[in-house]
C-alpha cells in the first residue's frame, strides 16, 4: 500500500514538469500524457488511465485547475477541489505524475511535458482536438491516440443519478 507521502510526491508543479520530462526522456522513457477535469473519479476513468499507461513507460496526467473547470463545466463545478482531485488521481496505480494547470486548454502543459503519446477519450478525434493543442503536439512530433469510452461510465450521468437519489 502506498503511503500518503508517496501519493503526494506524484503531484508535480507545472513549473517543474519540463525538467522532469526531460530527465525521463534522457532515461529512455516513453512519456504518455492525458488531461482533463477528473472531478469525480469512476471506474471508466481508471480503465482509461490504465489503457493510456499501457502505451508507454510513464503516464503524466494534466489536471484542469478549479477555475478552468468552472469555465469548461459551468457553475457548481468542480465538486472536488483541485488538490483533492490531484491526490485521488495520484493514488491510481497507472498514474506516475499529476500536474495541475490553470488554463482551460492544455497547451502549456503539453509544451512542458513534450510527450511521445497524447491520449484522449472517445468523445474526441484527432480533428476535433483544440487547434492550439494539436499545434503544440505537432511541433514535438507527438502521436495522438484516441481510447474509446466504455459505455455506461460518465461523470455527467453519475451526477444525474446522484441528483435523483434521496438522502
Amino acid at each position: 500500500m502506498r503511503s500518503s507521502s508517496n501519493v503526494k510526491n506524484k503531484i508535480i508543479a507545472l513549473a517543474r514538469l519540463s525538467s522532469e520530462s526531460q530527465r525521463l526522456r534522457s532515461e529512455g522513457k516513453r512519456i504518455v500524457v492525458t488531461n482533463g477535469c477528473f472531478d469525480i473519479l469512476h471506474v471508466g476513468h481508471v480503465r482509461y488511465l490504465a489503457a493510456a499507461k499501457a502505451l508507454g513507460d510513464v503516464l503524466i496526467v494534466g489536471l484542469n485547475g478549479d477555475e478552468s473547470v468552472r469555465k469548461l463545466k459551468g457553475p457548481g463545478r468542480p465538486v472536488n477541489r483541485e488538490q483533492d482531485r490531484a491526490e485521488v488521481l495520484a493514488a491510481v496505480e497507472s498514474v506516475d505524475y499529476v500536474a495541475i494547470f490553470p488554463e482551460t486548454r492544455a497547451t502549456k502543459f503539453l509544451a512542458a511535458a513534450r510527450p511521445a503519446v497524447y491520449v484522449k477519450g472517445g468523445d474526441y478525434t484527432a480533428e476535433t482536438l483544440d487547434a492550439t493543442e494539436r499545434e503544440a503536439l505537432e511541433r514535438t512530433g507527438t502521436k495522438i491516440e484516441i481510447i474509446p469510452f466504455e459505455q455506461g461510465y460518465s461523470t455527467s450521468e453519475l451526477f444525474e443519478k446522484i441528483k435523483g437519489c434521496r438522502l
